[in-house]
């Protein structure tokens, strides 16, 4: 029998109580003092997690450039360095191998972090279509240890806690510093819909960060639980659930991210004509009139007539509504258009909605 993994803060979860779960080939906090108060502390303060399960991967060398452009949908042509990009891996049929950033830090040296329980995968598929490109293709996953800082209080609680000054830092950009003698990259990035950071360090460095916020007293530990929450109300996908290797970016409303005007990448073509003409399924909101909660793959209905399936779903904790995530046919996606989820054997009333149930918090 196969053992997960653990990430260099697993003895510290343990040590604090923390539920812990099987997610993405990882043993991984689940919550701590509670998904609900967890969830509430970053919406309105700080928190932190453990996201030292990610996967990091370095491009780099004469044509990393423009190697990383033909695998990944969004364009890093002539990028400033410091800039991070949100973007997709896709397969030649324009499923999604992957979501991921993409950091440069060099003119041709690129930081790829990917999610975890698709590490293998995607560093299979890079090395398989590197043949013809001069470049170095360097995973660095095991080295890396990760921590997310999220929530209004994270900027002043890295410069006073962590001592790293982080406030000149825009959305979507990072740096690279020297702390205590080693290398470190501190992003403006997340995963909440608020602001915060993402710092990569050694193992060594990740326990000691964590150890400071957490000791401080003004950082709750946070669990994957309220990360998914979190998310999901912001309309944010998840890899399995908004994306799959059978769900193309422009059906989950991700086409602001893939740029069919630059030169050829993997899976253009379909997705360029999805752009062009439309996609046959699209990811909606649903509000419900009752208080049930959806679930991932129950089946929404136009009248009889099945139209899709939930991605994601659950009694919003920050505008306290039973809302969905669904990926349904588009000629059914009309906003204010009536469906049905059925949940059960029942089936409840709802309504077509737009995606992002809480409005997004970043600094800009």
């Amino acid at each position: 029998m196969e053992t997960n993994k653990r990430t260099c803060l697993y003895d510290k979860h343990v040590a604090m109580g923390a539920l812990i779960s099987p997610f993405g080939g990882f043993d991984m906090p689940i919550q701590y003092a509670g998904i609900v108060e967890e969830h509430n502390a970053v919406r309105n303060h700080c928190g932190v997690f453990d996201v030292s399960h990610m996967g990091e991967v370095t491009i780099k060398g004469p044509d990393a450039e423009k190697f990383v452009n033909y695998i990944f949908t969004n364009d890093v042509t002539d990028a400033p360095l410091g800039k991070i990009f949100y973007g997709l891996m896709l397969y030649p049929n324009g499923g999604a191998v992957d979501d991921l950033l993409v950091y440069k830090r060099g003119e041709n040296d690129f930081f790829l972090v990917i999610n975890a329980g698709n590490i293998d995968k995607d560093v299979d598929w890079i090395m398989q279509n590197k043949e013809g490109f001069n470049v170095e293709v360097i995973h660095e996953s095991d080295y890396y240890g990760e921590i997310a800082v999220q929530g209004p209080e994270s900027e002043s609680n890295i410069e006073n806690i962590l001592g790293i000054a982080c406030s000149d830092s825009a959305f979507y950009t990072f740096k690279t510093l020297t702390y205590e003698g080693e290398t470190i990259i501190i992003s403006r990035t997340g995963y909440t819909g608020e602001d915060g950071f993402e710092i990569y360090a050694s193992h060594e460095l990740t326990c000691k960060f964590w150890d400071k916020l957490i000791e401080s007293g003004k950082v709750a530990p946070c669990g994957l639980g309220c990360r998914d929450t979190l998310r999901f109300e912001v309309g944010l996908p998840l890899y399995g659930d908004e994306l799959s290797e059978e769900i193309t970016p422009i059906e989950a409303c991700l086409g602001i991210f893939v740029k069919t005007d630059k030169e050829d990448f993997i899976g253009k073509e379909v997705v360029k004509k999805q752009k062009e003409e439309g996609a046959p399924r699209k990811l909606v909101g649903i509000e419900l009139q009752d208080k049930a909660i959806p679930r991932h793959g129950y089946e929404v209905l136009s009248g009889d007539d099945v139209i899709g399936y939930v991605t994601t779903g659950y009694r919003c904790i920050s505008v306290e509504k039973s809302v969905a995530l669904a990926l349904i046919d588009s000629k059914y996606a009309d906003m204010g258009a009536p469906v049905k989820i059925k949940i059960r054997k029942k089936t409840f009333d709802g309504t077509i909605v737009a995606r992002k149930f809480y409005k997004k918090s970043y600094k800009k």
